[in-house]
């Protein structure tokens, strides 16, 4: 007699996160707010490989914002646009991820996250001499994590950008790379209004103590069981 008892459901929210003015572009993700059904790193690196959105987020505790993130192939201890996501779906005034505290503030249409530089995974920032070259950027061979970035319009902090992850992992572009805004941000030390991908918005501006505030529009798409 076959007693074994099958596994439990999991409803995984989709989001776009860094959508465009008319809600269009964004950078998917998967956001599963009951992490009980996938307990242990294994079974959550599993998932998030099977649904291959560029990250997945696992809600551990919902009243204290406690998450744990992973794109197909690796674990993280903060990304952004996994944050910007999960707070909004889940109206949170905080967020734990791993890495640390980030608080979290709405200003109606956009949903916008503090964080530190120092907290986000590296990547190479590689600037051009204009947004027509990033835009006829291929996609370079696996290896690191480029961030391809030119100015549109310097004076405004209007840029350009393309991020390339080089995992490997069937990624090869990602959509909209709040980290790696974060970073630029911190080197650049201004306000950005970032068009990456295909049309995604990302907005930042650098605050006190090393603090980088991390903004833009999510919305839902649906919701998948698996």
């Amino acid at each position: 007699m076959n007693t074994t008892v099958p596994s439990a459901a999991t409803d995984i929210d989709v989001l776009r996160v860094f959508c465009s003015g008319d809600g269009r572009y964004g950078n998917a993700l998967g956001v599963v707010r009951d992490a009980r059904t996938h307990p242990d790193e294994a079974s959550r690196q599993a998932l998030a490989k099977e649904l291959g959105f560029s990250e997945t987020v696992f809600v551990d505790d919902v009243e204290r914002g406690i998450v744990d993130i992973y794109t197909p192939g690796v674990r993280l201890p903060f990304a952004g646009h996994p944050l910007v996501g999960a707070a909004w779906l889940l109206d949170l005034e905080v967020v734990h991820p791993p890495a640390g505290e980030v608080w979290v503030r709405g200003d109606g249409e956009f949903t916008w996250i503090e964080a530190r530089a120092e907290w986000a995974p590296p990547r190479t920032l590689r600037q051009y001499g204009s947004a027509a070259e990033v835009e006829a950027l291929p996609v370079p061979e696996p290896g690191e994590w480029i961030y391809a970035w030119a100015w549109e319009e310097e004076a405004a902090g209007r840029i350009r950008a393309r991020g390339f992850p080089g995992r490997g992992d069937g990624i090869d572009e990602d959509e909209a790379t709040g980290v790696a805004a974060l970073l630029l941000t911190a080197e650049l030390g201004r306000a950005l209004n970032i068009t990456q991908g295909r049309g995604s918005q990302l907005l930042t501006a650098p605050g006190p103590d090393g603090i980088v505030e991390l903004g833009g529009r999510v919305r839902l798409e649906g919701t998948l069981t698996r």
